[in-house]
């Protein structure tokens, strides 16, 4: 008998039980990561005044992002090349450690690293969660699941703020960061145990160095262009310009090196496909809005409305229901009938509404009505968040999705980040602005019970609470100037948005899972070479006949385990 290389096609299918089991812990990973996006919108105020750091606040959320957004790419190609359960523990656990750093920091700069160490396994947790579906729940099948998944944000976008508040005004905020360290070891356990995943292709192909890098190095320009550009420095500043190049190079040298990679971590030809175009915009778009209005607003409920931490996380309940209804609703009703392309569209010009909402509001608006503006964004964004990565993970085979969906989520974050960073620094340069004039108008100065120049940088919710009627006034009013007109910016690129996604092809979702055959030494049959012929020839014709999108989708068999 001979030792020969024969052809081994892994099981498409997994029993439901097995799923479910999976899919209970990639829940509860994705919480984690996503938790860490919100949980300090609402302690914030608190954790800056308590370092002394109002100036660098924004860092605080925007360092998560963006090094969650540089590993994207990074664990989708890794995870294609050689498997995704080993990176999957290692992201928890580069979690888990930057949870430590940050639960006891003593100053801003502590706090900004252990948040930037988070965001390195962060990326990992969310990106990995969505690839692993794809290994084993077909995309006709998967639309139930991606549904649930963007519930989990949904819950994370009020459960954050919410746990960050109840951190904040009780045992305190660090808590927020330590309680991921016993949430992470059972995530791990439950990785260990119950992670079983068909067999992985093997891949030797050198990895795209190079590439990571540049991509690195021109996400982080380009975020701090859009974080220091007038406000640490002026835009036509030697800084911002000498920055602003530097991205433009790097990100041309990153198209240079993708193009003559063996294995490049975001192959240019994902942009040869419409759809992946389409859907990437949108959700570059999508992230700008929503992290863009997420980060600050519970700010602003704790500064204009009176809240305390707690109740401003309470307040943010109505998005998360809404979010929660249509992820969910529309996940199911996509594996129900097939058809997806209306709801991303509906979706858009729903949170472009909100938007306009949300820049009327006034210091002295009803909560209530706030409430119904955030209910009626949650609504927009649900429809559209999962669906956008089923459209991408259905236009290419198993053996790219990891790569397919880490760029699109990359493109997503980085409208995250920018979002975040833009957002963020628009506020702060506007409220450090109009506070200043105003209280110099108001003849307001520290001697007086006031806040004078010095003590900006510390001004808490608590504070805020303790002044005089008539600075109080000043305050509130201009943190609701300050904040609102930065949402109406935000509408124009909701309704491009829109018009894009007019542009989809809706390809039928496929109802079986594309594999690259499996090699393994071991005795072989006599015309193995046939087989072997054939089993190829069967996944190139399956891959041109989705290039040329002409699948035919077919009926249902079977439940959502296979």
């Amino acid at each position: 008998m001979t030792s020969a290389t024969k052809t081994v096609h892994p099981p498409v299918t997994s029993d439901r039980r097995s799923i479910l089991l999976v899919f209970a812990g990639l829940i509860l990973t994705m919480l984690l990561a996503s938790l860490d996006q919100t949980i300090f919108s609402t302690a914030l105020p608190t954790i800056v005044g308590e370092l002394n750091g109002v100036d660098e606040m924004l860092w605080v959320i925007t360092i998560y992002i963006l090094a969650s957004t540089i590993m994207l790419p990074i664990y989708g190609k890794l995870g294609d090349l050689i498997g995704r359960k080993g990176l999957f523990i290692g992201a928890i656990s580069v979690f888990i450690f930057g949870s430590i750093i940050g639960g006891f920091a003593q100053d801003m700069t502590w706090l900004i690293i252990g948040r930037g160490v988070q965001g390195l396994g962060g990326g990992g947790l969310m990106l990995l969660s969505q690839a692993i579906i794809a290994d084993v729940v077909p995309a006709r099948e998967r639309g139930r699941y991606m549904g649930i998944m963007g519930g989990v944000f949904a819950l994370s976008a009020v459960a954050g703020p919410l746990l960050g508040g109840w951190f904040t005004d009780g045992i305190g905020w660090r808590w927020g960061l330590w309680m991921n360290i016993p949430l992470g070891i059972l995530a791990i356990i439950s990785a260990v145990f119950f992670l079983r995943l068909p067999k992985h292709p093997r891949n030797r192909a050198r990895v795209d160095v190079a590439g990571m890098a540049l991509l690195g190095i021109t996400s982080t320009l380009l975020v701090l262009v859009s974080t220091w550009g007038g406000t640490k420095y002026d835009w036509n500043s030697p800084q911002i310009i000498a920055m602003g190049a530097g991205t433009l190079i790097a990100a041309c040298l990153f198209v240079f090196i993708e193009h003559k990679a063996d294995q490049p971590i975001m192959s240019l030809h994902l942009f040869k496909d419409r759809n992946f175009n389409l859907t990437t915009s949108a959700g570059l778009i999508t992230g700008i809005a929503m992290f863009g209005t997420l980060a600050y607003l519970p700010t602003y409920l704790q500064m204009v409305t009176g809240a305390n931490a707690t109740q401003a996380g309470f307040l943010m309940i109505p998005m998360m229901a809404g979010l929660l209804l249509t992820s969910i609703g529309s996940g199911q009703l996509v594996t129900k009938t097939g058809r997806y392309k209306w709801l991303p569209i509906t979706g858009m010009f729903i949170v472009a509404g909100a938007l306009v909402l949300l820049s009327s509001m006034t210091a002295t608006m009803p909560v209530w009505i706030i409430c119904v503006y955030l209910a009626i964004m949650g609504i927009g964004l649900g429809m559209s968040i999962q669906i956008l990565v089923l459209i991408v993970q259905n236009q290419f085979p198993n053996s790219q999705v990891g790569m397919a969906t880490a760029s699109n989520n990359y493109f997503r974050q980085i409208g995250a980040s920018l979002g975040s960073a833009v957002v963020g620094s628009l506020f702060a340069h506007r409220l450090v602005q109009i506070l200043t004039e105003r209280l110099a108008e108001s003849g307001a100065a520290a001697g007086s019970g006031g806040p004078g120049a010095g003590s900006l940088n510390s001004l808490t919710p608590q504070i805020v609470r303790q002044l005089p009627d008539q600075l109080r006034s000043v305050v509130i009013g201009s943190y609701n100037d300050a904040l609102t007109p930065i949402f109406v910016y935000m509408v124009p690129l909701l309704l491009l948005a829109g018009v894009l996604l007019l542009f989809l092809k809706e390809i039928p979702l496929a109802t079986s899972i594309d594999r690259e055959p499996i090699l393994e030494e071991g005795p072989e049959p006599k015309d193995v070479g046939t087989e072997r012929d054939g089993a190829e020839a069967d996944y190139a014709a399956g891959a041109q006949a989705r290039g040329r999108h002409a699948a035919v989708a077919q009926p249902e068999t079977g439940n959502a385990g296979g």
